[in-house]
């Protein structure tokens, strides 16, 4: 009973953390299945079976909120749903431990690129709210969804820093989209998983009390970044990635730095980290009527578009 109440706490933080910075359910679920003795593939079926419901919950709460962009969903969440299945059925038996180093040096320029700036410069001015392109999203989403099911985590690690990066979609629509794609991706790894693994191995106690927690969380999180400002939120997010993969190329056969080094690194993230917050929250005040007229003027881009006018707003 006490693991299955430590799950739903888990799942509750996870899908909180996730719903609001767009990353970190699978990632931070699948780390505590594996620490208590689940093999690989049954801890990522685990995870991926209580995200049908935490997504399908994140998704509705961030349409409420008005977070999704519903052309990204289907252009990033289809071609993500199929990399997924691939990934469970034919490869999550592979290990991706050599593969994960490469995979966090991308992430972490991605994630040093948003950092930057958006605690710098705030909202990207030039492209926001110019289409999303499919020859872009979908690549990315057979990517990401690969990632996601074999790893056990990694939908949102690669899809929020990608799109943030492109400058194309305010944050909380980024994140809102991401989140609510992932309901695809959750099926078809759960499908891919099932007909590869069967259900012996998987507990579906622990998926219910994941699955609880992070359904009590999902509809707080797309609250919460509809209200937090744009500029620290891509602050937020950025930080994130870079904590996130820094601590995985320091722990991998590339560097296996020493514990000392490894804290050491951490502190100055989380000290850089804080400031660049900060940073971010006074220049935001300082800026919010701007801001406010940039998020308008993307939305009214994103009107044309689903008027048929996107050749007249992006001629490239």
């Amino acid at each position: 009973m006490r693991k299955l109440i430590l799950l739903a706490l888990v799942g509750l933080g996870a899908q909180l953390v996730d719903g609001s910075l767009g990353m970190a359910y699978g990632v931070t679920s699948t780390t505590l299945l594996l620490a208590i003795g689940t093999n690989p593939a049954a801890a990522s079926a685990t995870v991926h079976l209580a995200e049908i419901g935490t997504t399908l919950v994140s998704g509705v709460s961030h349409w409420k909120f008005g977070n999704v962009d519903w052309k990204v969903v289907l252009k990033i969440g289809v071609p993500g749903a199929v990399g997924a299945f691939a990934g469970a059925t034919f490869l999550s038996s592979l290990s991706t431990e050599t593969a994960a180093p490469i995979m966090s040096l991308i992430l972490l320029a991605l994630g040093l690129y948003v950092f930057i700036r958006f605690t710098t410069m705030g909202l990207p001015k030039g492209r926001l709210g110019l289409p999303l392109r499919k020859r872009f999203l979908a690549p990315l989403g057979v990517v990401a969804g690969f990632v996601d099911s074999t790893g056990g985590g990694g939908w949102g690690p690669v899809g929020t820093p990608a799109i943030l990066a492109s400058g194309r979609l305010e944050p909380r629509k980024t994140i809102g989209s991401i989140d609510t794609s992932e309901f695809l991706v959750a099926v078809a790894a759960s499908l891919g998983f099932l007909f590869g693994l069967g259900s012996e191995n998987i507990d579906f106690g622990w998926v219910a009390a994941l699955l609880i927690g992070g359904v009590i969380a999902a509809p707080i999180a797309a609250w919460l970044v509809r209200h937090i400002p744009p500029r620290v939120l891509g602050a937020a997010v950025g930080g994130v990635i870079i904590l996130t993969n820094t601590r995985t190329l320091l722990r991998s056969d590339w560097i296996d730095a020493a514990d000392g080094v490894r804290y050491s690194i951490y502190a100055v993230i989380y000290v850089v980290w804080a400031a660049a917050l900060a940073y971010s929250i006074r220049e935001y005040r300082r800026n919010a009527e701007e801001d406010r007229r940039i998020i308008a003027e993307a939305e009214a881009r994103a009107a044309a578009a689903e008027r048929g006018d996107e050749r007249e707003l992006d001629p490239a």
